[in-house]
């Protein structure tokens, strides 16, 4: 069996590594790929936009399965344009990528199911925006309602850090045009949570819970990134457990009542304060960094489940877990989520015995492993505690040398 990984970073690595642990695939081709997965896939020159090129690609090559990872790519349509050829594919397609692709269409499709979810509002211009903060308490969240690399949510503690935002938003257009319709809406407290779901035609299978560490400094301060530190599992009450159920069953429903056909990958924030969780976004796509932490702990063959997904066979009981705690530690380049620097040698790798390296921003040039992005690798480490896990990733973390590492000291702590 052949398969095609569209991405290129550690979410794209994470499942080509799993892939690989499938009997029935004999070649795993990755557009574009990275350092890290050249050394046992195919990485190819074709950007994961170029959807006609990659469609060209998978029509010449054979490809029995196309996974795709980036958010961009299901938006722009390539579910659709494979299906039309004849190809098997995993995503959405681009009516039902609009869960990511826009906030507001998720917002609305909340409110009219009577989902959980925070308050909310939306602007198309500045001074709209600006009036209405004096109907919000704080601190308050605005969203940009596209697509923004998970960098489009901000939380603002007080009226000034309001109106800088959406100055930036609206006047500086530092999002474009992805940020031409803003949200504000109040902010949750409490535990949050990711939850990936399988999805077979608007049937939600979820996968193991995960604790997602988006902020960029200790102690959950800072900047959103595009997530900077997980662990699995993030155990919860049974009274959550039973609440989450509802709010899944409620999601089927609106995919049903909605006229959707999704198949796929749901992804639920969720915020969960006193057992209560609410909805805090969709994206439609594998998590990254959840994907890193997720895959070591499936036992199950990934490719079976989505054969058995988009055949509209798979059972909650096809999915299986091993009873281990993972931890992913995001190393990335000082200065990121905003200004940081690239093509920075990186070392030590080898000298890694207990954990998984996934590469998340990485390239080869000259014989070198170069740092080619914000966020440059994800060590991810397995053990029968989290404390454990937790102690093994800082361990090997500290064996890998780059020019200006950083990584948060308190993952897993928290």
């Amino acid at each position: 069996m052949k398969v095609l990984i569209i991405g290129n970073g550690g979410r794209e690595h994470a499942l080509a590594w799993k892939v690989s642990k499938s009997k029935i695939v004999s070649d795993i081709y990755l557009a574009r790929g990275n350092a890290g997965t050249s050394s046992f896939c195919k990485n190819i020159d074709i950007d994961a936009t170029d959807i006609d090129s990659l469609l060209e690609f998978a029509i010449d090559k054979k490809i029995d399965l196309t996974i795709v990872g980036p958010e961009d790519s299901l938006c722009m349509g390539i579910v659709d344009k494979f299906k039309e050829n004849g190809l098997k594919i995993f995503g959405p397609d681009k009516s039902c990528a609009r869960f990511e692709k826009s906030k507001k269409f998720t917002k609305e499709f909340l409110e009219k199911y009577k989902i959980p979810t925070a308050k909310y509002k939306f602007f198309t211009c500045f001074d709209d925006a600006k009036e209405s903060l004096k109907e919000f308490s704080y601190p308050l969240v605005i969203k940009a309602d596209g697509l923004c690399l998970g960098k489009g949510v901000i939380i603002c503690q007080n009226e000034n850090e309001a109106i800088s935002t959406l100055e930036d938003i609206f006047i500086k257009k530092i999002f474009k045009e992805e940020g031409s319709t803003v949200i504000i809406e109040e902010f949750l407290k409490g535990i949050e949570e990711s939850l990936l779901c399988m999805v077979a035609d608007n049937k939600l299978f979820p996968l193991e819970t995960c604790k997602d560490h988006k902020q960029i400094y200790d102690g959950n301060k800072g900047p959103n990134t595009g997530g900077v530190g997980t662990y699995s599992p993030n155990n919860f009450s049974n009274k959550t457990k039973y609440n989450i159920e509802k709010i899944l069953g409620k999601i089927e429903y609106g995919l049903s009542d909605s006229g959707f056909h999704y198949y796929g990958i749901l992804f639920i924030g969720f915020m969960i304060d006193e057992d209560e969780p609410k909805v805090l976004e969709f994206n439609v796509r594998f998590g990254d960094p959840e994907t890193e932490t997720l895959m070591p702990r499936l036992k199950s063959d990934l490719i079976s489940l989505i054969d058995k997904c988009l055949n509209k066979t798979l059972t909650r009981e096809d999915i299986i877990w091993s009873d281990d705690y993972c931890l992913s530690l995001i190393l990335v380049s000082d200065g990121y989520p905003s200004k940081y620097e690239k093509n920075k040698v990186i070392s030590g790798i080898e000298r890694v015995n207990n954990s998984l390296v996934f590469h998340n921003g990485t390239k080869i040039k000259d014989g070198y492993i170069l740092s080619d992005g914000g966020r440059v690798l994800t060590i991810c480490s397995k053990a029968k505690s989290l404390q454990e896990a937790r102690k093994i990733a800082y361990d090997d973390c500290n064996r890998i040398y780059f020019e200006n590492k950083y990584y948060r000291t308190d993952i897993g702590l928290n």
